[in-house]
């Protein structure tokens, strides 16, 4: 347990530690603000593309040996990482370290629920949990820590040591299961998921910087998109054996948590991204102070997960679902009444309830969501879990930076369409001394105030946009069913 533990954590906090130290990396180099954000754009694309197929390998090659290799892979590519002399160096040894990194929470979270009953299920999911939801949120305090401290190469050096204890545990600890050497890959559906989803992820990263639609890049990248979903969604149906089985979106409980959880990434990383440019740029904290006015959220989480996975064995887990989505839509209404000068302690208690929230719905619905599968279905329907919050993630940063930008501008143009010299509250008094539009002083105080007020409004528009995404997923709860005694299928009977 110990060892998947540091696996999930290791590869949750890459995706966002690194986000910290992208300034000194480009100053190291020598990339422009545009070349550096491929260190993050190559690392999401391996991860989403190489998510798909981790049950088929899992299967073929035995889940022990694939589990070794994925995370030795991960820890080698982290060091290379932190070795990189150039851009293309540190942009390809992080496409490796995403490949490599991919199978690492579904194959813990598969490797979990094997260890423990039904009964015990929430209990190891609160567990598991608490790396796969922490890993994002103390992501950007640990690589700020580092960076500041060290270098930004010990952003990548700090997983070596961990990486090592976790593959000799590996080793000597976890069982393996039988693996089927006579399986073949299905090449064609895992090439026309990984147009789709490469092609999707280059639209959503580059989209706000090439203006959308207005580019032929973003509308080639939207095509390859489409048509990759489209084929492999026809070859799943019509395949004899895709790598993908068809039956496992049969299970009405299973699809309802699939689209719960491309929610919660849309939540999880939409807001990560959005509060720290928030408190530093509006609110006028530091580095430092962010990232401990963010704590009380993760607090919030981990203290919330330890309760959780206890509820789930005498409580309902849809009713626990129910009042965490309610715990995260709340604060997100809340958020829209924010000001940059919010009190302290309003703002720590909104995140409270926020970080419990989010442990309210993630550990219930990893019992819940398997509750109907036949076990030898679990680390397929893990891998597309992970998939769901990447691409919810990537949906959620992409929508909100393109809302949060075209909100701005709107609001701009009103406001600063006020700032005339026939404003008679400009004409005289303090404001007319210091923000009266005949003076270029003057002028340039008020687009100054302008800008503030915009982005202001501008935020609240985006937290908005996820509370109204927060609220369809109480109809999904009806979708899911309670967990009863569990089954095994004959797959699995043949396999024990």
């Amino acid at each position: 347990m110990g060892c998947t533990m540091i696996a999930t954590l290791m590869q949750a906090l890459d995706n966002t530690i690194a986000n910290v130290a992208l300034p000194h990396m480009q100053g190291s180099l020598g990339a422009s603000h545009d070349q550096i954000t491929w260190v993050l754009t190559s690392y999401v694309i391996a991860a989403a593309i190489l998510t798909a197929p981790v049950g088929w390998l899992s299967a073929r090659f035995g889940r022990k040996p694939f589990f070794i290799v994925s995370l030795v892979g991960f820890t080698i590519t982290s060091m290379l990482c932190g070795l990189a002399q150039t851009l293309p160096q540190e942009v390809a040894f992080r496409f490796l370290q995403g490949c490599f990194g991919a199978a690492l929470v579904p194959l813990s979270q598969s490797v979990m629920l094997d260890l423990y009953p039904m009964e015990s299920r929430g209990t190891a999911m609160a567990i598991w949990g608490t790396g796969v939801m922490i890993g994002p949120i103390l992501g950007p305090t640990l690589g700020g820590y580092l960076t500041d401290l060290y270098d930004w190469r010990w952003v990548f050096f700090i997983n070596v040591p961990f990486g090592i204890a976790a593959v000799a545990g590996l080793i000597v600890f976890l069982r393996d299961r039988a693996s089927n050497s006579a399986l073949r890959f299905d090449w064609t559906g895992f090439l026309a998921l990984s147009a789709g989803l490469g092609g999707l992820q280059l639209l959503l990263d580059r989209g706000y910087s090439q203006d959308w639609f207005s580019s032929n890049e973003i509308i080639i990248e939207a095509v390859i998109a489409g048509l990759g979903f489209y084929l492999f969604i026809v070859h799943m149906l019509t395949a004899e054996k895709p790598f993908i089985p068809p039956r496992i979106f049969k299970d009405i409980g299973f699809l309802s948590g699939f689209a719960t959880m491309f929610a919660v990434g849309v939540v999880l990383l939409g807001s990560s991204a959005l509060l720290p440019p928030y408190l530093q740029n509006l609110g006028g904290y530091s580095v430092t102070q962010t990232g401990l006015l963010m704590t009380p959220r993760g607090i919030g989480t981990m203290l919330a997960m330890m309760i959780a996975g206890r509820l789930t064995r005498v409580i309902d887990p849809r009713l626990l679902m129910g009042v965490g989505v309610i715990c995260i839509a709340w604060p997100m209404w809340d958020m829209t009444q924010w000001t940059p000068d919010i009190g302290l302690l309003r703002l720590a208690v909104v995140s409270l309830i926020q970080g419990v929230g989010i442990a309210l719905v993630f550990i219930p619905l990893q019992v819940v969501g398997f509750a109907t599968l036949p076990a030898s279905l679990r680390t397929d329907a893990a891998a597309l879990y992970s998939l769901s919050r990447n691409i919810g993630s990537a949906i959620g940063v992409s929508a909100t930076s393109t809302l949060l930008a075209s909100s701005f501008q709107r609001i701009h143009s009103e406001l600063a369409g006020q700032i005339t010299p026939f404003n008679r509250a400009l004409q005289s008094g303090a404001q007319g001394m210091f923000m009266g539009p005949a003076t270029p002083f003057g002028l340039q105080a008020a687009d100054a105030q302008v800008q503030y007020y915009a982005y202001v409004a501008a935020y609240a528009n985006d937290f908005l946009l996820m509370f109204w995404t927060c609220l369809p997923l109480l109809p999904l709860l009806f979708f899911m069913r309670k967990p009863g005694p569990q089954k095994l299928d004959t797959a699995e009977l043949a396999m024990e």
